[in-house]
């Protein structure tokens, strides 16, 4: 875990414009000073980002908002009060002075105060030391590929590119941060999370709606993301052994992303396949999911093969995830 002098030299860089992986409770991320476009740049380079893709600016707290954003709705500050710090980001009119490079050039700003005690001691600190009150991390990845879930994952992924990675163990909730869009008024869901859209609904008397057309982008969103190198295939749990066993027989070997007990052609003594395991109910598969995703494609595997989850509302985030990484796997 990082003490307090590896924050204080992860102030020293984020006020010159460096770049610092941060661990947060959802994944890590790749911080730099929100304020600075020239920091914020740095990471677009570091990820192979596209331009136009916006940034989540992490706070300090809520009494942060103002520096921000501008005509903010009742109803932020209400769901700040239930879920900040926590995994749920809200969209809002952005502030005079908002970086471009931060918000895709939109006029809307995506805001969190996460809930990681070592996220927080370095906003914290980076405010009191002149910093900007926000820092601009993304998932500290290439982009579309896997997101980190600890600190290991960021120096595999990036390397000399980061200059720190404050180390903050294993992320609790293992999946990105719920996106509710408040800009329009009226709560709309762009991105699905361990904040549930009924948990949503409990603070705002009305569930959040779908996004249109019209939706201003957000972070992680796009329809290919999450995704392993290697090809993935999602198949259902009663077609899965005798699929796992036509690819034994066609001498082709792969990972399986399971929620079930694997059949004795995986589990014997000479295993076929490589079985990884997952609770099966959706809090504790989103918390091992990408962890697991990323054994499976050092695996040497021809195939990840994902047995289907349950179409179920509380496995709506973990379909989200599945569904874009299939797609940036070349998957169905």
């Amino acid at each position: 875990m990082s003490n307090p002098a590896d924050i204080a030299r992860a102030v020293e860089l984020l006020l010159a414009g460096e770049l610092v992986g941060i661990p947060t409770e959802t994944v890590y991320g790749l911080g730099a000073d929100a304020a600075n476009p020239q920091a914020v740049a740095k990471i677009f380079a570091a990820k192979g980002r596209p331009a136009d893709h916006p940034l989540i600016v992490h706070i300090p707290g809520a009494n942060y908002l103002e520096r921000w954003a501008v005509d903010i709705p009742d109803l932020a500050y209400e769901l700040a009060e239930d879920f900040w710090p926590g995994p749920l980001t809200l969209i809002l009119k952005r502030a005079p002075g908002v970086p471009d490079a931060v918000t895709g050039g939109q006029d809307t700003v995506g805001l969190r105060v996460p809930g990681h005690l070592v996220a927080l001691d370095l906003l914290r600190a980076f405010a009191a030391a002149g910093g900007s009150g926000g820092i601009a991390a993304p998932s500290a990845n290439r982009f579309g590929r896997i997101s980190p879930t600890t600190a290991a994952h960021v120096r595999e992924e990036l390397g000399d590119a980061v200059a720190l990675v404050l180390d903050g163990g294993a992320c609790v909730v293992g999946i990105e941060s719920t996106i509710v869009d408040l800009s329009s008024g009226q709560p709309v869901l762009l991105r699905p999370g361990h904040i549930t859209p009924a948990a949503i609904e409990s603070v705002c008397g009305e569930l959040p709606t779908l996004p249109t057309a019209a939706a201003p982008r957000a972070s992680g969103t796009l329809e290919a993301h999450y995704a392993p190198t290697t090809p993935m295939r999602r198949v259902e749990g009663a077609r899965l052994a005798q699929f796992l066993n036509a690819l034994r027989h066609s001498g082709r070997r792969c990972g399986v992303l399971a929620h079930s007990q694997p059949p004795l052609a995986v589990s014997g003594p000479n295993p076929a396949h490589v079985w990884k395991m997952l609770p099966a109910e959706p809090v504790g598969y989103a918390h091992d999911l990408y962890a697991a995703l990323r054994d499976l494609d050092h695996a040497g595997v021809d195939l990840i093969v994902v047995e289907a989850i349950p179409e179920t509302p509380p496995w709506q985030a973990v379909a989200d995830r599945l569904r874009r990484a299939l797609a940036g796997a070349g998957g169905a």
